[in-house]
């Protein structure tokens, strides 16, 4: 091997960090797996050098051996891909991988080994062997050098005092590990990076033995250990005491209980024929294991209150254990099967020292889903050191399971003190749960950090108002939260049977996680929640007693808001409410439902410990679709599900990601939190037309000569974090709670990384106001309101200078993020002040005292020395020392010089140790009381960054025209009365997401839309070949209003229109099988919300109704719901069909305007006819749909396009010569005809007189239907 390779003794230098330390539960021995070789004793056990741990950081050290054996030829580009075994001298032993790559310049090969290492080689340098593919076997790698492994070892009650004096010898470092009565004895490998760890090497069994005896409650197994260098005890020094922890009795999980998905867990692995083997073998032995002895979780299952499944209100959530279980267990094992009894639903990362374990079940997951190692011994068991912690819980959370973390909340040192004081004879240290995370509790990690999306979590119930009229009325309460920003969404509102409204909510927001009260909701709303969603997260709770009713929720609220503010019970308590809960508690009935759906969301986060640290900086709001009133403006158009998913706004139809959306055509933002802001913008565009022009005006004034400090804004705001996030994270933190609180015992520097998020918060907050100021400049050459508003400082901006300034002065910024330490500077801290005012006037006492000693002594020499820890030493001359007082104690000597403290002395000294100490707590505090300063200001920083986020949105939808290929133009909106007629004129209005660099330039064929207004049809009949683009103008259409209504530009000449209250749309064959919905019941039901609920300011866009059906009946719907929109309802709409029938219907209708997408039709190969798409919006019916050309496109065989095409003339020449015929028979009747539309317009004005309240002639009806029967005899 290469030259540079060395032996040593540190701990593995494995990539894959997982493969952890601790045994849990091994009350049978067991001897773990074998070594590929049997290494040499270590001949020196007490090794003088600590050489430095390997880590990517500080490559392996490498040793020189001789070259391969196997080929003395160079290896290249030929040999990637293989797998290979490579011989590692040091641990005298072949490891396998998998040669991933090859560079050319170094000539060396990267090796991806199994257990996660990766290592560039020479391979022509190495002993290696080529592996065949059938290869089955792979060995776990023990360490180049000497391992680590952390040894448990129990100790009977009277032992805890002489284990804790062991752990005191060896110096630890506060580490908790060796407290815990796990099991008698067991030895695991230990793959994790840990710092400060001593090398280890491996010793024979009978070495292990030799050192064992005359140790208490140490059983040594017939097997090879590995230990500590030059120490008796087996372990790991400075590390957790509460790491040695191992089983006294074993126990095991079931993997095959059909109730919980952690417990269904299979042990799998397919990434090659080796795993798979290995997989199989894992699996069998757990699985006999649990046959053996755990029947209790199988057939004799039961939950906490002893139902089985199928019982009524059984919960799986829980477990029974037996007693005869329990006696067999230690503590140690009954604490841990006490957390998991009560959550079964959860994987457990159970906190032992510096190390998070998973066992039984939960190791299979750790396994399968963080690519975790299992230990050596019969029960499944696998960890990762606490550095890894965000990691692995935001993986799991993300990949929709619940994680429920235990805590370590007492050290040995502790649990010592109180067996003393208090006479417990507990034996394990205290554990307490500290957080829950899931989907939608999740607040940090590096995923999150990237992706700006929000994670909703949405509680939701409803409840049914029966009326006089027998008709049942549907409400609904939602809280939708995100917990990493505090927003609290709440609305309460009535749905129609299709539960519009709820699937509106659902289709914007997406929800991750979902919680609702326990067999209340309808199969209705069931249904909706499984469509309209992407595999959220589900939590039942029970309706009676977790998901808390509006009068229990209104009693946390004041419970919650009381301590938060610190005030008494006074006017109900209500006064410490938020404005919005408020106004919501005075709405008496009109939001119980509401306060319910916020009472369900609190319980959940109460048991993820998130309620008060949520509550206390959140922002609410409303929903705009509910009825709270004056309470809830609503400005806004309303964008349906159909016609979120049908336009494409946030998720395309191909994957559900964002690209080809509106939202992705919008979407300049450089921050995080402004594109959020876009989304809710576009969920929601607006609907007043004065609103709009203030919009339009402000995304304007970012074009022309203000570019250029719109794009500084945007340089400057690059550089932020996700600000809205980082406030949120921390304001909730602010106060110790969960995983933060102070009992809580971790080993990573909190404190440091709190700091440094602080500091960022700070900068970012100080970068925001800069931006914000340099932009200010603009405001001479616009007449924006909004931006006037948003730009000046006290208005929209807050005034955060003189905040930002004692920030700046309290503390040296970047001095606090090197060194993760406050030093706060003179007259920011009064308290820190007067603490470093006492010390300096102990130590000005101290020097007052020396001058006097000098004096005394009569010598200018004498001095103050600090020797080791004893300072303040008076070194005195030897000549001089005839006239120290007796009283005077002599500390040491050296030549010439006698060193003494005085009485004195030794009195200032006490008191500098307390004012020195009472100075580092106040300076530890330092922080605390920062962050709270902080906080008291939160609202402005809230606002400081909204102010930010808006002036990204507008910066970015004025840059978003600058992608699209010809004009574009600012929308001209013009108010609508009850008299005129809604309308849209567009010219030559290109597409609003298809851009011309992706298209190409000149590719897309812009179109003139004209709808509605004076004497113009309302409704535009679209026909056209298959594949001419009558979807996409469909389309264009709706994105265009959509875009115009957000406020920004359009790509046309000009845009003209009056404001769309709603968009409707109908497209494309989709099925709903989860509903029992099939696709021609799933279009009539979205097309008979339209008929329900369009007003006249609505916009319509129907594509093919009909289509799901026999031609008759399709035909038939179609003209029926087109009559509909264009008599009654009157609105503007697009309606594209196949039916020609209905052109022919309609040709002299004023009312709706026949077009079609152009084409040009000429002979092709086989007499077939050969279609050319013009993509050209042109007056008049198309004659045919050329159907048959669109199969010749997708490659049907000629012969059966030949018979096709002739089946179509002759279908065609049946329905012309029909045409033709009933074209005479309506000519001969055409009195007829003209005499029964005479009839129906004066049963239409009656009606119409009737609506309005006023009297009706009866005899004028009696008339009217005399007249109708003798035209009904005649025909």
């Amino acid at each position: 091997m290469s030259s540079s390779r060395r032996n040593t003794n540190g701990r593995s230098p494995l990539v894959n960090q997982q493969r952890q330390i601790t045994s849990f539960f091994s009350k049978f021995t067991s001897s773990p797996s074998p070594s590929p070789s049997k290494p040499p004793q270590n001949p020196n056990p007490n090794p003088i050098s600590d050489p430095p741990t390997p880590s990517p950081l500080n490559p392996k050290p490498l040793l020189l051996i001789g070259a391969s054996s196997s080929s003395p030829s160079l290896y290249g580009q030929e040999v990637v891909g293989r797998r290979i075994k490579i011989y590692w001298p040091l641990d005298k032993a072949w490891y396998e991988g998998l040669v991933k790559s090859f560079d050319n310049l170094t000539s060396k090969h990267l090796v991806h080994y199994d257990d996660d290492e990766e290592e560039s080689l020479d391979l022509s340098k190495e002993k290696i062997e080529w592996i065949q593919e059938s290869s089955s076997k792979t060995l776990k790698r023990l360490r180049r050098g000497f391992p680590i492994v952390r040894k448990m070892v129990i100790e009977d009650d009277d032992e805890v005092e002489e284990s804790l004096k062991d752990k005191e010898e060896q110096d630890d470092d506060g580490d908790d590990s060796d407290d815990e009565d796990w099991g008698k004895t067991a030895a695991l490998e230990d793959a994790g990076n840990v710092e400060d760890e001593e090398d280890m090497d491996l010793e024979d069994e009978d070495d292990v033995a030799e050192k064992a005896k005359g140790k208490r409650g140490v059983k040594v197994e017939p097997s090879r250990k590995r230990k500590l260098s030059g120490t008796e005890k087996v372990g790991p020094p400075k590390k957790s005491k509460s790491e040695a922890e191992v089983a006294k009795g074993a126990f095991k999980v079931s993997v095959s209980e059909p109730t919980s998905n952690l417990e269904n867990f299979a042990v799998k692995k397919t990434s090659n024929g080796a795993d798979n083997v290995v997989a199989a073998e894992t699996s069998d032995r757990f699985a006999s294991r649990d046959a053996q002895k755990l029947r209790f979780l199988r057939e004799d299952r039961r939950d906490a209150k002893r139902r089985r499944p199928g019982d009524e209100n059984y919960d799986s959530r829980t477990l029974y254990l037996p007693p005869d279980f329990l006696r067999s267990l230690s503590d140690g094992q009954k604490q841990w099967w006490e957390f998991k009894a009560k959550h079964m639903d959860k994987v457990l990362f159970f906190k032992m020292g510096k190390f998070y374990e998973l066992f039984e079940m939960d190791a299979h997951v750790g396994v399968k889903e963080l690519d975790l190692q299992y230990m050596k011994g019969e029960q499944p068991h696998c960890g990762f050191p606490e550095k890894n912690f965000s990691m692995h819980v935001e993986k799991l959370a993300r990949k929709g399971y619940r994680v429920l973390v235990v805590e370590q909340t007492e050290t040995p040192e502790q649990l010592e003190i109180r067996r003393k004081e208090k006479g417990s004879k507990d034996k394990v240290v205290r554990r307490e749960i500290c957080a829950v995370v899931t989907k939608g509790t999740l607040m940090d990690g590096e995923l999150l950090s990237a992706n700006p999306e929000a994670a909703y979590l949405m509680a939701l119930t409803e409840h049914h108002e029966n009326h006089s009229n027998e008709i049942s009325e549907r409400i609904y309460g939602v809280c939708i939260v995100d917990v990493t920003t505090s927003r609290v969404i709440l609305g309460q509102f009535k749905d129609d049977l299709e539960c519009s409204a709820l699937c509106c909510i659902l289709s914007e927001i997406r929800p991750v996680e979902i919680v609702k009260p326990a067999k209340l909701l309808s199969a209705e709303t069931e249904r909706v929640l499984l469509k309209h969603t992407r595999n959220p997260l589900v939590n039942e709770l029970d309706p009676s007693v977790e998901f808390w009713d509006a009068d229990k929720t209104l009693d946390q609220l004041k419970k919650i808001y009381r301590q938060s503010n610190d005030v008494s019970a006074e006017d109900n308590g209500l006064h410490c409410l938020p404005d919005i809960l408020l106004e919501l508690v005075k709405t008496d009935n009109g939001s119980r439902s509401a306060l319910s759906a916020l009472g369900g969301a609190l319980y959940y986060l109460k048991q993820a410990f998130l309620d008060e640290r949520l509550l206390r900086f959140a922002q609410f709001e409303l929903l705009p679709c509910s009825g709270f009133g004056d309470l809830a403006s609503k400005p806004y158009m309303v964008l349906d599900a159909a016609a979120l998913e049908n336009l494409e706004i946030f998720e395309n139809g191909r994957n559900g990601d964002s690209s080809g959306t509106l939202y992705a055509q919008l979407n300049q933002c450089v921050t995080a939190f402004g594109k959020r802001l876009l989304k809710t913008w576009l969920a929601r565009p607006l609907c007043h037309v004065e609103s709009i022009k203030e919009r339009q005006e402000a995304v304007a004034a970012f074009k022309g000569v203000n570019l250029p400090s719109a794009l500084e804004f945007r340089k400057a705001l690059s550089k932020l974090p996700d600000m809205e996030r980082l406030l949120a994270h921390i304001f909730s933190n602010s106060e110790a709670s969960g995983r933060n609180a102070n009992k809580v015992v971790l080993y990573e520097d909190a404190a440091k990384k709190q700091l440094q998020e602080f500091i960022s918060a700070l900068r970012g907050c100080e970068l925001m106001a800069q931006a914000c100021s340099s932009l200010g400049v603009i405001l001479n050459d616009v007449k924006s309101r909004q931006l006037n508003h948003l730009l000046t400082p006290g208005k929209g901006l807050p005034d955060v200078c003189l905040d930002l300034h004692h920030f700046k002065d309290a503390f040296d910024w970047v001095e606090a993020n090197n060194s993760g330490r406050i030093i706060p500077r003179e007259g920011v801290d009064p308290e820190y002040d007067t603490a470093c005012k006492a010390v300096k006037e102990v130590e000005s006492s101290l020097l007052k005292h020396l001058k006097e000693q000098r004096k005394l002594l009569g010598g200018t020499s004498i001095t103050y020395v600090t020797v080791g820890k004893e300072a303040y030493l008076l070194e005195v001359p030897e000549n001089l020392c005839r006239n120290i007082p007796r009283d005077y104690e002599l500390r040491s000597s050296k030549k010439g010089f006698f060193r003494y403290w005085t009485p004195d002395i030794r009195k200032f000294l006490r008191e500098l140790s307390k004012a020195e100490s009472e100075k580092e707590s106040l300076l530890k505090s330092t922080l605390q009381r920062l962050i709270g300063r902080f906080c008291e200001h939160h609202k402005k920083w809230k606002q400081l960054v909204s102010a930010t986020a808006e002036l990204d949105v507008l910066i970015s939808l004025a840059i978003a025209g600058d992608y699209y290929e010809g004009p574009t133009c600012r929308p001209s909106f013009v108010g609508t009365c009850a008299k005129e007629d809604p309308y849209l004129h567009a010219k030559s209005l290109g597409h609003p997401v298809l851009r011309s660099d992706t298209l190409g330039k000149g590719t897309f064929v812009p179109n003139d839309i004209a709808i509605g207004g004076p004497d113009r049809a309302s409704f535009i009949l679209l026909t056209g070949p298959n594949m001419g683009g009558k979807s996409t103008l469909l389309r264009q259409v709706c994105l265009a209003v959509i875009l115009a209504q957000v406020g920004a530009d359009v790509p046309a000449e000009s845009f003209d229109l009056s404001p769309v209250d709603r968009i409707f749309v109908r497209m494309g064959a989709k099925d709903n099988i989860m509903a029992g919905q099939s696709t021609f019941l799933t279009e009539l039901s979205e097309t008979a919300i339209m008929l329900s609920s369009a007003t006249r300011n609505s916009l319509v866009a129907l594509d093919e109704l009909g289509r799901g059906t026999s031609t008759s009946d399709g035909q038939a719907i179609a003209e029926s719901v087109l009559e509909h929109f264009v008599r009654k309802v009157q609105c503007r709409g697009l309606f594209s069909t196949h039916y020609h029938r209905l052109a022919l219907d309609y040709q002299k209708d004023p009312k709706v305007c026949l077009s079609h997408m152009a084409c040009q039709v000429g002979g092709g190969i086989s007499g077939l006819d050969e279609v050319t798409f013009l993509y050209r919006l042109t007056p008049g019916a198309c004659p045919k749909s050329y159907g048959v050309n669109v199969a010749r496109l997708a490659g049907l065989p000629t012969s059966v396009l030949q018979k096709a095409a002739g089946k179509s003339r002759e279908f065609e020449a049946t329905y012309g010569k029909y045409r033709r015929m009933s074209s005479k028979t309506n000519s001969s009747n055409q009195n007829w005809v003209d005499e029964i539309r005479g009839i129906i317009q004066k049963l239409n004005n009656a009606a119409t007189n009737l609506s309005c309240q006023e009297t009706i002639c009866i005899s004028a009806l009696s008339e009217l239907q005399d007249t109708a029967r003798e035209l009904i005899q005649r025909c």
